[in-house]
């Protein structure tokens, strides 16, 4: 089991490297939308180019940080019953998941995605835009964003499984930041709670 966790601590990672990156991706992404929007309506100038790279950017931060957005535990959840069960169940739960739905899913998109990328790489793909520009880097967004979540799912379900075997303790296994959130919530209420006792 020890070298399977190696290989989730690598990949945990990369993902937070990618993350990390694609954070200043945003800036980058906010301060070149303000240019073009100043540009267009202070200047009355305008470039296919600039607009293309800022949804290039915008494919790219929203599909290159799922895997990164996955090792937080930050994806929307519509929890009904989830969060009523025990850690063990909700392993369960993630286990199955991961194997039979996200698994075949991205693998599935990351495959086609690939097909998409060399397809537009083949044909010198340009847009169809006066001054646009070539279209296989964004293509290669979709398998490459794709194989990393695959990636951290693959660490994930390491970890889970880690956890149903008693390799990984109860308290650090699959730890999110959603948790830690909750719990400082619940600490600055219990803190509250007592300090209006004393006062009465």
């Amino acid at each position: 089991m020890q070298p399977l966790l190696a290989l989730s601590g690598a990949i945990d990672r990369l993902n937070e490297y990618v993350g990390r990156f694609l954070l200043w991706t945003v800036l980058v992404l906010t301060l070149l939308s303000a240019g073009n929007t100043l540009m267009r309506y202070g200047f009355n100038y305008s470039s296919n180019a600039y607009l293309e790279i800022q949804w290039y950017l915008y494919s790219l931060v929203f599909l290159g940080a799922a895997g990164y957005t996955l090792k937080h535990n930050a994806h929307v959840r519509i929890d009904l019953v989830f969060g009523r069960l025990t850690r063990r169940r909700q392993a369960w739960v993630d286990v199955f998941g991961f194997v039979f739905m996200m698994f075949p899913v991205c693998i599935l998109i990351a495959w086609y995605g690939w097909e998409f990328f060399m397809e537009a790489w083949r044909t010198h793909e340009i847009s169809a835009d006066a001054g646009g520009l070539v279209r296989w880097p964004v293509k290669l967004v979709i398998p490459v964003a794709f194989g990393l979540l695959v990636l951290q799912g693959v660490s994930e379900l390491i970890k889970r499984v880690g956890f149903l075997r008693g390799a990984l303790a109860e308290e650090t296994e699959h730890r999110t930041d959603v948790d830690e959130h909750r719990e400082a919530i619940e600490a600055t209420h219990a803190r509250s709670a007592e300090t209006g006792g004393d006062r009465t």
